[in-house]
């Protein structure tokens, strides 16, 4: 499979490119900035839709990973930004893979998407969706742009609900859910962590290898298994920072946080707790692998601890 990764510099991009090797494809990824690890990788900012175009064309990937996002606190500070990375690129990359003919396109919706009208607990598949914050509002008009593209044109776009993504080797900026990944390098470098949320927000997580795994499994899917068209819920778990907090101490026993609340605290409470994602299990046999000690266990295999 030839393949073209967009915006493999960020932390899923960092744990899907070596599954793609893993799996022999033949890979290019793209970032706006030098990649840290190894591959065959080109600078390209994903709004320079001729250099997108230009690339496509030249490589003639049979599937795309759009991968770049500009994410939801940073989309706060900066919505014009977010709305040109998060949706505009997003319908260039579409158009400009039907130009090119790419067979699969897969890309990541959030349950930003989400909003407070939203059932927050067990949210189905298809519920009232009004999300709040800017990254959220793009995320929701990707996903309907995905499904546009699919019905009118036939471009078969594939896309998860990622909740809160949790793991080594990259420390996320700009996310609401970035504390489940930083308060373990901070247990572990400081043995303390202030967290920008209430102690008891809870959001559904997703340990990294089982989003990796969800993206593999739903792209490789037959396609007359696809019965969603716009994004798929995927559950995982669901904890909150003081749930976090608890389980690290079983690591670290004198690990404490404080709890001081920014602006991100609006964006989570108006998110699920909980997500129901039958259409993923009875589609495409998804079944997360992580539970919270799982994930903990995972994630002190690769955070150094203090001598």
């Amino acid at each position: 499979m030839r393949v073209l990764v967009i915006g493999a510099g960020g932390q899923i991009g960092q744990a899907l490119v070596p599954a793609l090797q893993a799996r022999g494809d033949t890979l290019l990824a793209t970032d706006i900035r030098p990649l840290s690890y190894e591959t065959d990788t080109v600078l390209l900012d994903v709004r320079d839709t001729e250099a997108l175009r230009k690339l496509l064309h030249q490589w003639k990937p049979q599937e795309v990973y759009h991968l770049a996002a500009f994410l939801s606190a940073r989309s706060e500070e900066q919505p014009r930004l977010g709305w040109e990375v998060n949706f505009a690129a997003t319908w260039s990359v579409f158009e400009l893979c039907l130009e090119a003919r790419v067979e699969r396109v897969f890309w990541p919706s959030s349950i930003a998407a989400f909003g407070p009208h939203t059932p927050k607990h067990h949210t189905p598949q298809y519920p009232p969706m009004d999300p709040t914050g800017l990254y959220g509002i793009a995320k929701l008009a990707g996903e309907r742009l995905a499904e546009y593209f699919f019905r009118r044109y036939g471009l078969d776009v594939r896309s998860v609900r990622f909740p809160g993504v949790v793991g080594p080797g990259h420390l996320p900026s700009g996310g609401t859910t970035d504390f489940a990944v930083h308060m373990f390098y901070a247990a572990a470098e400081k043995g303390t962590y202030t967290v920008y949320l209430e102690s008891d927000t809870t959001l559904p997580m997703l340990y990294i290898d089982d989003a990796v795994r969800a993206i593999l499994q739903l792209m490789e899917a037959p396609a007359e298994r696809i019965t969603v068209r716009s994004s798929y819920n995927i559950q995982g778990l669901s904890f909150s920072p003081a749930q976090l907090e608890a389980e690290i101490r079983k690591k670290l026993p004198t690990f404490r946080c404080a709890y001081v609340p920014d602006f991100r605290q609006e964006l989570a409470r108006s998110w699920p707790e909980s997500i129901e994602d039958t259409p993923a299990r009875r589609d495409w046999g998804w079944q997360p692998q992580y539970d919270l000690p799982a994930l903990c266990e995972a994630m002190w295999q690769s955070v150094p601890l203090r001598s």
